[in-house]
């Protein structure tokens, strides 16, 4: 297979790909909108009025900006960095409900003391939503975007006057308990925690989803090279070869100059004798099985060969097209002992001299 056969192939398997993207991130969409009505069942009776008002308008946005994404995605005109855009405005909303009092709640808490309740989890629930578009770089950028959110979010609660930190010239049990015990403390050191298990995870989402789209693509790939190769092979053939190869390899193609060689043949023929002569029946009929036949043996044998040529230690210098090339010389050379068969098959059969 040429280089431009193979990149055509993979821009082909990449815009299939992005049909299933749209088409996951729908699925996607939905499933935040039901989560989200989920969580709008809930407040309303977990949380005291009328505190659950301001929280349905943040879920409502939240809504609003799945949907937006995914008519961006799938409308003509949308580029790949709106959806860089609206996975940062997803992270700075969530950051935002965290870590921002409830204006309606009838409860008087400072603003530190939200930290108490463990809402961080959520960015882990927002963050594998994003497997879903099989972009890993997506995925890393919304790692980078929670963790810079919620700094942003620490770094303001940090500011404000009433903050209490460990202190670190008394590092005794209770000291430590007493200012744990007052609502404006912040741990630091979770905190950090926090943003760089964040991180990790993101890195290990990303290195997924890329190792699950090479394999998509790959996949692809295959099959649509098993469906040429049933164009020229009957079904089983195809079935048999195709269950000879690694169905997660690369599909292997065999560059050869079989139709030029064919040409060359036909034009000879056709130069030297009357049309008449070269194509009467019986000729026309051996030409095309035995054509065939030096077709399969020729594909076989370099398919074999190249195959030997993947578990021998080749020389840098000579690998890739380079001993191909070498090994097509030598086929050729061997080949060309069949020269005069036909003309000796000719006067053996009409005992000409």
């Amino acid at each position: 297979m040429s280089r431009s056969d193979s990149n055509t192939a993979k821009r082909s398997s990449i815009f299939s790909l992005r049909e299933e993207q749209v088409a996951a991130q729908h699925a996607a969409v939905w499933g935040r909108t039901v989560a989200l009505l989920v969580i709008a069942l809930l407040v309303t009776f977990l949380v005291p009025w009328p505190g659950p008002v301001y929280l349905y308008l943040l879920l409502l946005v939240f809504a609003l900006s799945g949907w937006g994404g995914w008519l961006v995605e799938r409308s003509a005109w949308g580029k790949s960095w709106h959806q860089y855009a609206f996975v940062t405005a997803d992270f700075a909303l969530m950051a935002f409900t965290l870590l921002y009092p409830n204006p309606l709640l009838p409860l008087d808490y400072p603003a530190q003391f939200i930290l108490r309740f463990g809402n961080f989890i959520f960015f882990f629930v927002l963050l594998a939503g994003l497997t879903y578009f099989y972009r890993p770089r997506l995925v890393m950028w919304g790692g980078l975007s929670a963790a810079v959110c919620w700094m942003i979010g620490i770094a303001w609660l940090l500011q404000m006057p009433d903050t209490v930190l460990l202190p670190s010239d008394d590092l005794s049990l209770e000291a430590a308990l007493n200012v744990y015990a007052q609502p404006t403390y912040i741990d630091l050191v979770v905190r950090v925690q926090e943003v760089v298990v964040l991180l990790i995870a993101a890195g290990l989402l990303a290195l997924a989803v890329k190792r699950s789209r090479t394999i998509a693509i790959r996949q692809a790939n295959l099959a649509r090279e098993k469906a040429n190769l049933a164009q020229y092979f009957p079904d089983k053939t195809a079935e048999f070869l195709a269950g000879k190869t690694n169905p997660f390899s690369k599909p292997r193609g065999q560059n050869c100059a079989i139709l030029f060689a064919c040409l060359t043949v036909m034009t000879n023929i056709v130069g030297v004798e009357s049309p008449e002569q070269a194509w009467d029946l019986g000729r026309a009929l051996a030409l095309g099985i035995f054509g065939g036949v030096g077709f399969t043996i020729a594909i076989v044998i370099m398919a074999g060969i190249r195959e030997e040529l993947d578990l021998c230690d080749v020389p840098r210098a000579f690998r890739g097209t380079a001993i191909t090339l070498i090994v097509g010389g030598i086929l050729a050379m061997a080949f060309m002992g069949f020269t005069g068969v036909d003309s000796g098959i000719r006067a053996a059969v009409t005992g000409a001299p």
